[in-house]
């Protein structure tokens, strides 16, 4: 096991969660944080990793603008091999991350090295733009998903989004006046970022134990 997972939550889990961040922020963001601490509390064995663009803005390097999208996809494929799990994985993770799983997830799926999928706040569209749909590989993902969104999530939110044409393979949990990072206005909806992550994970939870595995 190399050093470029961050690893919480118990070894003997029964399900493991490998999850990538965002394109501005790093695995060990706040958000990034909270997410697999909640995710690890209800028992998953959770595994963070870093794009390489990303973790060279740790070094003398400097900051590196986020890459396309699928030109991570053999980077998050190495980063499955190199954790090397035995029992059941889920890929996902936060916004870009998660999107980049969504790509790999069918053909991994098809080999039996992935069980599902876990989107944390998907970007069906950039800010400003919905008419820049980033679905056309979800109509037919054949891969069990679940993406928690928040409500008021400017990437896409619940006014927008049950229009659009998705697999039936996908799980959809909204998340009450959630924005991307799934937090919420407590004075607006009564939630706090906690409660919603109490949520996110016990939902997941709840889901991995309905996949066929």
């Amino acid at each position: 096991m190399s050093d470029r997972f961050l690893l919480q939550g118990p070894h003997d889990a029964r399900f493991t969660l490998l999850l990538a961040h965002g394109a501005g922020a790093p695995m060990d963001s706040a958000s990034m944080t909270s997410a697999a601490e909640a995710l690890a509390g209800v028992g998953f064995r959770v595994a963070r990793f870093e794009f390489a663009y990303m973790a060279a803005r740790r070094t003398a390097e400097g900051r590196k603008p986020p890459p396309r999208a699928e030109t991570l996809n053999p980077e998050y494929e190495a980063a499955i091999a190199e954790l090397g799990v035995s029992g059941p994985l889920i890929i996902g993770g936060k916004s870009m991350g998660g999107r980049v799983a969504s790509m790999i997830a069918d053909d991994l799926h098809r080999q039996g090295k992935v069980a599902g999928l876990l989107c944390l706040g998907y970007p069906f569209h950039p800010p400003g733009e919905p008419k820049k749909l980033r679905t056309a590989h979800l109509t037919r993902l054949a891969t069990s998903a679940l993406i928690c969104q928040g409500t008021r999530d400017e990437f896409g939110t619940r006014d927008e989004v049950p229009g659009y044409d998705l697999s039936d393979r996908i799980e959809i949990l909204w998340l009450e006046d959630g924005d991307h990072d799934l937090k919420p206005r407590k004075t607006i909806s009564g939630f706090s970022a906690a409660d919603h992550l109490a949520t996110m994970a016990k939902t997941a939870k709840a889901w991995t134990e309905r996949l066929q595995v």
